[in-house]
């Protein structure tokens, strides 16, 4: 026995014993912290919902958007002054001391993008001279030159004959034709590459020239050769046999009948028009937009035609005009995604399901409900549509992920109409079943989009143009059949199987739409477990232990976009974000981790970083358009999730586990 300070006798606290009390202290501490951060970053969230009941953060992608929106107005003949200045202080502002432009935030000099942003700032009135733009000439020549650029940059300088159409890849408007079955019909192009090539098709065949404002010759490693020959890449490769093929092409364009070459075009105009939506854009999207608008003008659309006027009044609705007069093109919106992913977030942090806010939001999205075909029936003809897509107007293309998380989001709102929630989502499952790939998994907007020929294109050097199934897409489909009750059904079962097969050897999952093995994990593992997967399965305990592995010493997770290119050096490595690090939470509290260490450093250091108006900084980009060549920062990321995760780790999942997945 030891005498105790007071003079009495008894036996020290043992280290277990304080090391026990430091733990719950330091529990305490966290959970007060994260009730704290719930607090204010639900009030935060809830003052910026618009209006009409949607939420919506700026999408930030990279000043490719804005050199083409200046290329366009030039090559139309409207580009005016007060618009010109202003995307010109974007571009300007977004460029590097070494003179170049990235494609994301502390990413490396892009080259594609740095020739656009230099052609766009000579638009606007920067001489070659200047430092800015000496530096960035510099650097572009010392890359190979506009040779080495990517197609899609050339073809923007084709139009004022800055570059040989000749020395680009044909794309013949007779592809419009092809029956679905072909190969290398456009059904066989994800929905966003097939909005983009058919367009194209006709700008391809009408090669047109406009007189170039300036010559480029700076941007020219020899301006004599502006494009040196490229060597034929072996015939018995499928390079060269599409670089073969791709010359063909080019002989054939000398004697393709004119009645057939113009009846392609007439249908390929034919095909834009149908799919113009109702405020006037193309999918929701600016590039579709862009090169529609081109090729009806192509066509003899003047630009008082309504389609024409539509289309590029709708292009102005893709402008974020910032406090310091600079204006930023947003390649696409996102109200649709942001606004269930926001249900999700204030519902999980406490907020009342049948608060007002939420219910104008859901009745909003009920607004947004899809019901007609678009080209999804093209592979699907049966099937009765129903479902969401991303953005304000798109009903060409509802979108499989946001689907699923809208239904999620309704589920979580208590609504006056429970009648009118219940017949959408029942489409809306419906639906999402209905588009289930026959490898049990789920791609974003069509099914079976996986003949990998059209990413042999010599015409597609720019990222993704097929749309397979990808594990976060899965999951989130996964995760609402099960809350819907469907967890033993087996297509369901067929979705499970194949996320599990797809997991990583060190445990995580690929993110397809989201940086990257982070975003996949923090999906998938969610998604199983309230699909029945129990918290031991082996899937389940390799993901944790993953993430336990990647965190940072700061307490956060973070993983750079560099992941895509080498997964062994950049897998789940970054500086911290508030999105990842709530992304690696929201699959650690599924995998029964809230007591674990791990879990408690990052709601500390979500709660430590959070500002005092209740939001998040994140510069980094955590979304992702295709894989390295297009990301994204979705500026309201940094807000639902962490709320999102926080209110998990308060008050548990709003769905718990469902019965194990039988045979899974």
């Amino acid at each position: 026995m030891t005498a105790t300070t007071d003079g009495s006798t008894g036996a020290l606290p043992s280290r277990a014993a304080a090391a026990s009390d430091t733990d719950t202290e330091e529990a305490a501490g966290a959970t007060e912290a994260a009730r704290r951060a719930v607090t204010h970053a639900t009030e935060f969230l809830l003052a910026q919902q618009d209006a009409q009941g949607w939420w919506k953060g700026d999408l930030e992608t990279n000043v490719t958007m804005d050199a083409e929106d200046l290329l366009l107005r030039q090559f139309l003949g409207v580009r005016d002054e007060a618009t010109t200045r202003a995307s010109a202080l974007f571009i300007r502002g977004e460029q590097r001391e070494d003179g170049t432009w990235a494609t994301f935030y502390g990413g490396p000099g892009d080259l594609s993008a740095t020739v656009e942003a230099y052609v766009a700032l000579r638009l606007a009135g920067d001489a070659p001279e200047a430092p800015h733009m000496a530096k960035a000439s510099a650097w572009i020549r010392d890359q190979g030159g506009i040779a080495a650029a990517r197609v899609f940059t050339r073809i923007w300088l084709a139009l004022f004959g800055w570059w040989k159409w000749d020395d680009l890849p044909e794309l013949p408007p007779e592809l419009i034709y092809f029956p679905s079955w072909f190969p290398l019909n456009i059904y066989d192009f994800g929905c966003w590459a097939r909005q983009t090539i058919v367009p194209l098709t006709v700008v391809s065949a009408k090669r047109p020239v406009r007189p170039a404002p300036f010559a480029l010759d700076e941007l020219h490693t020899d301006p004599a050769v502006p494009n040196p020959p490229r060597p034929l890449a072996p015939a018995t490769s499928w390079e060269g046999a599409f670089q073969r093929m791709d010359k063909a092409l080019h002989a054939f364009r000398k004697v393709a009948p004119k009645r057939l070459r113009q009846a392609a075009m007439n249908t390929a105009a034919r095909w834009i028009i149908e799919r113009q939506e109702n405020d006037g854009c193309w999918g929701g999207i600016q590039p579709p937009a862009v090169y529609s608008v081109i090729a009806l003008y192509l066509l003899g659309y003047d630009l008082q035609h309504p389609v024409m006027r539509e289309g590029l009044a709708s292009l102005d609705r893709f402008a974020v005009w910032r406090e310091d007069g600079a204006r930023m093109i947003e390649a696409c919106q996102s109200p649709v995604w942001d606004t269930c992913l926001a249900i999700i977030a204030l519902v999980d942090g406490g907020l009342p399901a049948d608060h007002p806010q939420l219910v104008k939001a859901a009745d909003w999205m009920l607004g947004e409900e899809i019901v007609r075909p678009g080209d999804w029936a093209v592979r699907r003809p049966g099937l009765p549509p129903g479902g969401w897509a991303f953005e304000f107007h798109n009903d060409n293309y509802p979108d499989i992920d946001d689907t699923a998380e809208v239904i999620l989001a309704l589920r979580r709102v208590r609504h006056h109409d429970p009648e009118r929630v219940e017949k959408a989502i029942a489409r809306g499952v419906r639906w999402n079943l209905g588009m289930q790939s026959k490898n049990g998994g789920w791609g974003a907007f069509d099914v079976d989009n996986t003949s990998t020929l059209p990413n042999l294109l010599p015409f597609c050097d720019f990222g993704e143009v097929i749309d397979p199934p990808s594990a976060d897409v899965t999951a989130h489909v996964v995760e609402m059949l099960a809350v819907e009750g469907l967890a033993h059904d087996p297509r369901t079962r067929r979705g499970i199987a194949w996320l599990l097969a797809e997991q990583e050897p060190e445990g995580a999952w690929f993110g397809r739409w989201g940086v990257n093995y982070i975003y996949g994990t923090g999906s998938v593992v969610p998604a199983l477990v309230t699909a029945g997967i129990p918290a031991s399965h082996p899937a389940i305990r390799r993901a944790v232990a993953w993430l336990e592995t990647v965190q940072n010493d700061d307490g956060g997770w973070g993983e750079d976009l560099r992941s895509y290119r080498n997964s062994g050096r950049w897998s789940g490595r970054g500086a911290s974000t508030p999105s990842q690090t709530a992304w690696a939470l929201m699959a650690l509290l599924a995998a029964g981790e809230r007591e674990s260490k791990a879990v408690r450093r990052g709601v500390e250091w979500l709660a430590a970083t959070q500002r005092r108006d209740g939001s998040w900084d994140e510069p980094y980009f955590t979304g992702t358009g295709f894989p390295w060549d297009f990301s994204i920062n979705y500026h309201l990321y940094r807000q639902v999730f962490p709320l999102t995760a926080l209110g998990r780790y308060l008050n548990g999942d709003p769905f718990p586990a469902r019965d194990e997945a039988e045979g899974a």
